[in-house]
C-alpha cells in the first residue's frame, strides 16, 4: 500500500487537506516518502473525561488532534514516532468499550473504537507500520513506556496517603512517574527525567524515594552512558498527561459535517488503499 501510494498525487493531496485542517497551529506533515494510510475518529481517555479525537495514521508516525469542526477543523496537533510506539489491547470497562492502550517512552494513553471491527483494523495497520519501521532501521521494539495518567474520577482519596479526600479547594496531581492521582502533600518533590522532559516534573514521595535510589545506584556503577537517540519530531510533547483539556472548552458535543474530508467521499474512518 505504501509503495502504491508513495508520491502519488492522491497522497499528496490528502496529506495537504490534513494540513489545512490543523492550520497555523499544526506542524508540516508533508516529507518524502511519507503516505497518509487512513484516519478516524477514536475516543481518547483524558485526564477529567473521554473526548473524541481525531486519528490520522502514516506509514511512519500518527498524528492526533482535538476537533473543532470535523472534517474541516482540528488544533492541539499531537505526533507520535511509529517506531515508539507499543500497543497494548485492554478490556471493556463499563464506560469504554474496544479499548487499548498507545504506550511510547514519552506518553502512553487508552483509546477506544466504535467497535470491536474497527479497533482490530486500526491495530492491525498500526503493528504493520510498526513492524516495517523496525525492519527498516534495525531497531528494537521500545521497551521504556511512559506511565498513563489515571483519570480523576477514578478516586475520590489520594491513592498514596489514602486519607486526602479531594474536593474543589483539595486539587487532584498526577505523579509523572506512575501516573497515579496524589494529593499535594503526596507530591511536593520534582524530579528530572529527561526522557519525559528537560525540566523536573511533579512525582509522588514514593517514586521519588524510588528514582534518587536508582540514580544513587548508577553513580556507584559509574554509568554515564548518554541516552539514546530517539526521532526528534516537532510536535511530539513529552507527557503523559492530558493533552487538551486546557484547550478543550467543550463547547461543541456535535460536530457539523456537512462537508467531506476529501473528494473521493471516503468513510470518517477509513484505510486507504
Amino acid at each position: 500500500m505504501v509503495d502504491h501510494l508513495a508520491n502519488t498525487e492522491i497522497n499528496s493531496q490528502r496529506i495537504a487537506a490534513v494540513e489545512n485542517c490543523f492550520g497555523a497551529s499544526g506542524q508540516p506533515l508533508a516529507v518524502p516518502g511519507r503516505v497518509l494510510l487512513g484516519e478516524g475518529i477514536l475516543t481518547k481517555e483524558c485526564r477529567k473525561k473521554p473526548k473524541p479525537r481525531i486519528f490520522f495514521l502514516f506509514n511512519d508516525i500518527l498524528v492526533y488532534g482535538s476537533i473543532v469542526i470535523n472534517k474541516r477543523k482540528y488544533n492541539s496537533q499531537h505526533i507520535i514516532p511509529l517506531e515508539d510506539v507499543t500497543l497494548e489491547t485492554l478490556p471493556d470497562t463499563l464506560q469504554m468499550k474496544n479499548r487499548w492502550m498507545i504506550k511510547t517512552s514519552k506518553k502512553s494513553f487508552v483509546v477506544s473504537a466504535a467497535s470491536l471491527t474497527e479497533r482490530k483494523e486500526w491495530i492491525s495497520h498500526l503493528e504493520e507500520c510498526i513492524r516495517h519501521l523496525l525492519t527498516k532501521t534495525g531497531r528494537q521494539p521500545s521497551t521504556e513506556h511512559a506511565a498513563p495518567w489515571i483519570p480523576d474520577k477514578a478516586t475520590d482519596i489520594c491513592m498514596r496517603c489514602t486519607q486526602t479526600k479531594f474536593s474543589t479547594l483539595t486539587r487532584r496531581h498526577h505523579c509523572r512517574k506512575c501516573g497515579f492521582v496524589v494529593c499535594a502533600d503526596c507530591s511536593r518533590q520534582r524530579f528530572l527525567m529527561p526522557r519525559l522532559s528537560p525540566k523536573p516534573l511533579r512525582v509522588c514521595n514514593l517514586c521519588y524515594r524510588q528514582l534518587l535510589a536508582e540514580k544513587k545506584k548508577e553513580a556507584e556503577a559509574d554509568c554515564g552512558q548518554p541516552e539514546p537517540i530517539r526521532s526528534a519530531i516537532p510536535g511530539y510533547e513529552p507527557s503523559s498527561g492530558d493533552d487538551s483539556d486546557k484547550s478543550d472548552d467543550d463547547k461543541a458535543d456535535q460536530w457539523p459535517a456537512d462537508t467531506e474530508f476529501y473528494t473521493s467521499e471516503v468513510s470518517w474512518s477509513s484505510f486507504h488503499s
